[in-house]
């Protein structure tokens, strides 16, 4: 599970190794350490409605690595072109946006504090047919271009096909 793999919640058993350490019982500092390696794409955006879209791209580098704003703001309206978005949706607020162009900013938040894994969960499941197929050609591009290593959790085979250069099938917790 992604969550597993993030530190927050021990697996019964197996161990998780992430650059050939074991990260599987990591606790305290350690811990927070080790979560900060990592960008997240949820199935839903996530996104906070009371700022606007630059400081939700921008919140883990503001908070977590205390940027100054003007740093992170030129930031967010990098990690906002990486994804197709300009700089004015950058003053707009998550719900004055489209189911589209949420999930994308979404993605430049994951992106934005240069995570080295980014852990995708279903991130394209609630979008139509249409978009569904053009995000995931610019998230194989992004995630190319960046060189980021990542885990894309599907149910869409055809995702799973396009996206993925090693697949694992999983059933009840367990590789199939």
């Amino acid at each position: 599970s992604l969550k597993c793999i993030m530190g927050m919640i021990t697996p019964d058993k197996g161990s998780i190794k992430i650059d050939g350490h074991e990260t599987t019982r990591l606790h305290g500092h350690k811990r927070e350490h080790h979560m900060s390696k990592f960008g997240m794409l949820f199935q839903g955006s996530a996104l906070f409605d009371s700022l606007p879209v630059w400081q939700n791209v921008a919140f883990k580098p503001i908070h977590a690595q205390h940027m100054p704003l003007k740093q992170a703001k030129d930031l967010a309206v990098a990690k906002l072109a990486a994804v197709g978005l300009t700089p004015e949706v950058g003053e707009l607020h998550p719900s004055e946006l489209s189911g589209g162009m949420q999930k994308r900013v979404a993605l430049a938040r994951a992106i934005a504090p240069r995570p080295q894994v980014l852990l995708l969960d279903e991130p394209l499941s609630a979008l139509d047919a249409r978009l569904r197929d053009q995000l995931r050609q610019e998230i194989d591009a992004l995630l190319r271009a960046l060189g980021i290593t990542a885990i894309y959790v599907t149910h869409d085979q055809s995702e799973a096909m396009a996206l993925g250069d090693r697949i694992c099938v999983m059933e009840a917790g367990r590789i199939a």
